[in-house]
């Protein structure tokens, strides 16, 4: 039996030698908001829209509203590309595309979840885990409790955000 333990292969004759290779990295495709709150939720159903045809090579993850225990998906990511509603005064269904370098470059108007995307980021950096970040917004202007229906305004970027997500997933594939 091998295990790996500290980068040096433990139960085999050559147990003394490290592991050459690194770490396989993965790009992670994040759709983030609650579809009960209307076009809140326009991350999720961009995600739902990509699941159709699924980008090659990436992992969908449906994160809901999944908060701090999404920092369990971060491991050997390299790129995650996160959608989500953000409340930033354009009309809505406005699709900005932002690559921040660190936390506190995300939006203000960044998701309604419980522990926010920012907190999220700020933990990954602290824990030396921080991805590469690729950030589609979709702006939304009222969210609408129990409600499960996307806007006409909203609705209409979600094919034109899984679009831009496909053409970027493609591009950090290698």
């Amino acid at each position: 039996m091998t295990c790996l333990l500290d980068n040096t292969l433990v139960g085999e004759p050559s147990a003394d030698r490290a592991v050459d290779s690194p770490p396989a990295c993965r790009v992670l495709v994040l759709g983030v908001g609650n579809v009960l709150m209307g076009d809140e939720g326009v991350g999720v159903h961009v995600l739902r829209e990509l699941e159709k045809q699924p980008p090659q090579g990436v992992r969908l993850l449906d994160g809901g509203t999944g908060g701090i225990n999404l920092l369990l998906e971060f491991d050997e990511v390299c790129d995650i590309v996160l959608i989500d509603a953000t409340r930033d005064g354009n009309p809505a269904g406005t699709l900005t595309f932002l690559q921040p370098r660190d936390a506190g470059e995300l939006p203000r108007g960044l998701g309604a979840h419980d522990f926010g995307l920012k907190d999220l980021f700020a933990v990954s950096a602290l824990l030396d885990q921080m991805p590469s970040l690729h950030l589609f917004t979709i702006s939304v202007e009222e969210i609408r409790p129990m409600c499960m229906e996307l806007s006409p305004a909203v609705a209409a970027a979600v094919q034109q955000a899984a679009d831009a997500v496909q053409s970027l997933a493609h591009d950090l594939i290698p």
